[in-house]
């Protein structure tokens, strides 16, 4: 009776809302949902994911950090966002920077791709960064808690399916400044918690947590669908060079006949007629028995 009475109370017009970090949770559950099951994420979980992936997947992440650190930067003195900056603890860029490096080398920037998806990511992150500062909150929770979360399992996946040793190419998945992930994000949640918001903000927090979520799953599926498209390619060209190496050696087999002279004098090519002449003997010995 008791719970079903602060149930009832929480969900009455006017009484004070629930935490912040559970509305959160609450409004992007099926989002989530649909973020796991997404078919680049379906890869990580069965351990078959590949370098191509995993390197687009970085060069898009680098894109996103990119955007949503320099917008909690500008605005790091902002009330909605200062409770939740914690640079030295969560930055990415730097560390996604070291991986791409690794696989790219020096002139990574030049050689990175990344899908429209990404792009229409970083620019609603700059949009809220300059019209609605305290919604960064949901993205950086979205983000950030997220990586901290699943970083040390999604980490091993990475490097046990490409090969990647003594943590090379794997930076993104690090925390150096975060001792305890437990304790780091129960100080987090506590500290969006003490976020004040009016009622329409608390509202658009949530709008912008589902609308997060649905931009990672659009750049997942687009890294997917790109992935799959360079593996079509190179599919495409491995055929084409297949079949000119046939149509080659068919031309080469009707204008250039095997020298006569060649096949009578090699000791080898003797040798293998012999015994091919001898176990069709036998074979046919053994099939007449």
């Amino acid at each position: 009776m008791e719970k079903e009475n602060k149930a009832r109370t929480e969900e009455e017009p006017g009484m004070p809302n629930r935490d912040l970090s559970e509305q959160i949770k609450e409004a992007t559950k099926d989002s989530h949902v649909r973020a796991e099951n997404t078919e680049l994420m379906l890869s990580y979980k069965k351990g078959q994911v590949t370098l191509a992936q995993y390197k687009l997947l970085l060069c898009s992440l680098h894109h996103i950090y990119a955007a949503l650190e320099e917008e909690l930067d500008k605005n790091s003195n902002h009330p909605g966002v200062a409770p939740i900056y914690f640079p030295t603890e969560l930055a990415r860029r730097e560390l996604i920077e070291e991986d791409l490096e690794h696989f790219y080398g020096q002139d990574w920037r030049e050689k990175m791709v990344v899908p429209k998806a990404t792009e229409r990511y970083a620019h609603r992150l700059r949009q809220i960064g300059g019209e609605n500062p305290e919604f960064l909150v949901a993205h950086a929770y979205t983000r950030y808690l997220g990586d901290l979360s699943g970083g040390q399992v999604l980490g091993s996946i990475t490097q046990k399916s490409l090969g990647l040793k003594n943590g090379n190419g794997i930076a993104f998945f690090t925390f150096p400044g975060v001792s305890s992930p437990n304790r780091f994000k129960q100080l987090y949640r506590s500290r969006m918690n003490s976020v004040e918001l009016t009622e329409e903000q608390r509202t658009g927090m949530l709008e912008e947590a589902v609308r997060a979520f649905e931009l990672n799953i659009q750049v997942f599926d687009a890294l997917q669908d790109l992935v799959s498209s360079v593996q079509r390619e190179a599919d495409r060209q491995t055929h084409t060079s297949q079949a000119e190496q046939l149509n080659g050696t068919q031309r080469l087999s009707k204008t250039q006949p095997f020298p006569g002279e060649l096949i009578t004098s090699a000791p080898l090519f003797r040798m293998v007629m012999g015994l091919c002449v001898a176990l069709a003997t036998v074979c046919m010995g053994i099939y007449a028995f």
